[in-house]
């Protein structure tokens, strides 16, 4: 399991447009369709890494919460699905039916998504205003895999509160860490 920290892309970046394959409906859809009324949160995850796995329930909580205030959730997978079948399309789609996400899950098969978003481990998350600006990048909260911490996805949910509320988000916001995404040669 190797630990690999997000690359914090500069807040205020727009978000990079995309058109990818959702592997549950099987439709290609775009952030312009999927972006949401208040904000938009983008998170780069996978099927396999131990660190997606242990924030899962609380992602899938956050997001049933949030989606009600006018928030978009967007889960994209970058993974060479070549070397690592585990994370192919048709695996993803099982994998958000058991996770019971109530997001789409997209594949990144040309990875050029997550060159664009400059991320570099799963989860890496991105949340944006309603404008497409960036205004949080980072973690998730404190908790790992081997820490002992509660997941509470209490950084995430600080940040969505901030936008709800028309503040800026003053909090220190720290890389995310996880498994590296899996590049393509």
């Amino acid at each position: 399991m190797a630990d690999t920290p997000s690359n914090m892309l500069p807040l205020g970046t727009k978000a990079p447009d995309f058109e990818l394959l959702d592997t549950v409906s099987q439709k290609r859809l775009n952030l312009q369709q999927l972006k949401g009324e208040n904000a938009t949160v983008i998170m780069f995850i996978c099927n396999h890494c131990p660190f997606v796995i242990h924030v899962n329930p609380v992602l899938v909580a956050i997001a049933n919460h949030y989606q009600k205030k006018g928030i978009s959730f967007i889960a994209i997978s970058s993974n060479d699905a070549e070397k690592y079948p585990q994370d192919a399309p048709d695996k993803m789609t099982l994998h958000a039916k058991e996770n019971k996400y109530p997001f789409v899950y997209l594949y990144d098969e040309t990875q050029e998504v997550a060159k664009a978003y400059d991320a570099a481990c799963t989860p890496d998350l991105y949340v944006f205003n309603k404008e497409l600006d960036l205004v949080y990048r980072g973690q998730i909260d404190d908790s790992r895999p081997r820490n002992g911490i509660t997941a509470t996805g209490d950084d995430l949910k600080h940040a969505l509160d901030c936008v709800l509320n028309n503040k800026e988000n003053t909090k220190e916001q720290k890389p995310s860490i996880g498994c590296n995404i899996k590049w393509k040669n």
